[in-house]
């Protein structure tokens, strides 16, 4: 009833319009109407009466309720936004049941439109359409029946964590600071680490990676998550090994599509190219910004996926699955789900600045991430340079 009404007021106007200046076009405006078939839907991503977007996460004209007449919550479905991209993802209620950097279709019941959103991401400049006047035609297909619900339940019951040593008794201390070194191929010996935070007290294993970070030799720390006086005003930051040595504070947020995260890589990086190794890599978890940026480099040294996907599983190890203040092993099926992480961030995210790298065994994941980083502003000499420091 609302775009009937809307469609006679516009009618009547340029019918004034036209009458009393012939010249006057009118340009025909057509709203598809959403249709829904087995497995199938036909909608559009709807905006306001301005014809803006309503938002960085995009919504699609078709109720959450009667979408779920077909589709249930934990199918994989592949969106196809006509003339732009198209994509595969969960149907879920909320973004947090997808890892970071993940798409998503969230179909909350009593929603008048579903919404398809990246998990601290902006879906619309990710997609290169924030300019585009909606609507914009969109097709839901079907991928997979019930193809999420292990990583559904996973997202939402598995990922929990003590800061207490003693809730991991299976693990070593290098484990329970997240701490290790990078040794994927093409990597030298003491060259790269990682770990979780060496300074802030809130995970309570900031003493122990500052210690071994002592162990390792780190000569040049690269902090992902503050911003420097941040990192100076936490208590015992002045008697810690690591304020001894060279560092960066780049305060990089949780975004990897956003313009702050990719400055922070370029300038992270250009800080381990002008000092020494050995580099330990950080953010508070060591998970997120740390995983992203240390896949880069993996990728960018020639490690095979099998290699970057290893690492960055064993963070989740280390982590989640303390039930009752004891840590109950991951299996192999958990762990597989977040080794296929790693990847499918790079390939979103290398997408999105228009390089793909097929999902195959020969992809080439270093001249991808080679174009990855002269997208972001590196030069060849800088690159290169790089990887001198690592190998």
């Amino acid at each position: 009833m609302r775009y009937f009404t809307a469609f006679v007021f516009c009618a009547l106007f340029f019918q004034a319009c036209t009458e009393t200046n012939p010249a006057f076009v009118v340009k025909e405006i057509s709203f598809p109407t959403p249709t829904k078939q087995e497995g199938e839907l036909h909608t559009a991503i709807w905006g306001d009466s301005t014809g803006q977007l309503l938002s960085t996460d995009l919504f699609l004209d078709y109720p959450a309720d009667s979408f779920l007449t077909e589709f249930e919550i934990g199918d994989i479905v592949t969106v196809a936004i006509v003339g732009y991209d198209t994509l595969e993802m969960p149907v879920v209620e909320s973004t947090n049941d997808v890892p970071i950097a993940g798409f998503s279709l969230s179909a909350v019941s009593g929603a008048e439109r579903l919404m398809l959103a990246i998990h601290y991401g902006e879906a619309a400049e990710v997609l290169k359409i924030a300019n585009v006047k909606p609507p914009i035609e969109v097709v839901v297909t079907l991928k997979d029946k019930g193809g999420y619900l292990f990583g559904l339940d996973l997202m939402r019951n598995v990922q929990f964590l003590s800061t207490y040593k003693e809730s991991y008794p299976d693990l070593s201390i290098d484990e329970f600071a997240n701490f290790r070194e990078v040794r994927t191929t093409g990597i030298g010996t003491n060259k790269l680490y990682r770990s979780s935070s060496p300074i802030d007290l809130s995970l309570g294993r900031n003493l122990y990676a500052d210690s071994l970070a002592q162990e390792a030799g780190i000569a040049t720390f690269i902090n992902l998550a503050d911003p420097e006086n941040y990192a100076r005003s936490y208590k015992s930051f002045e008697s810690s090994y690591y304020s001894s040595q060279d560092a960066v504070f780049l305060s990089m947020p949780v975004k990897f599509f956003s313009t702050p995260f990719q400055e922070g890589l370029v300038k992270g990086f250009r800080y381990m190219i002008e000092h020494e190794a050995p580099y330990l890599v950080h953010c508070t978890y060591g998970m997120d910004r740390t995983g992203f940026t240390i896949a880069v480099l993996e990728a960018l040294m020639g490690a095979t996926p099998e290699e970057i996907q290893a690492d960055y599983a064993k963070t989740f190890r280390n982590y989640y699955s303390v039930f009752d203040s004891k840590q109950i092993a991951l299996n192999e099926q958990q762990i597989d789900f977040f080794k296929n992480v790693v990847l499918k961030n790079l390939r979103t995210v290398y997408h999105a600045e228009g390089i793909d790298v097929p999902n195959t065994d020969k992809a080439d994941w270093a001249d991808a991430t080679e174009k990855y980083l002269q997208k972001l502003g590196m030069t060849s000499e800088e690159i290169s340079a790089l990887k001198e420091k690592l190998k």
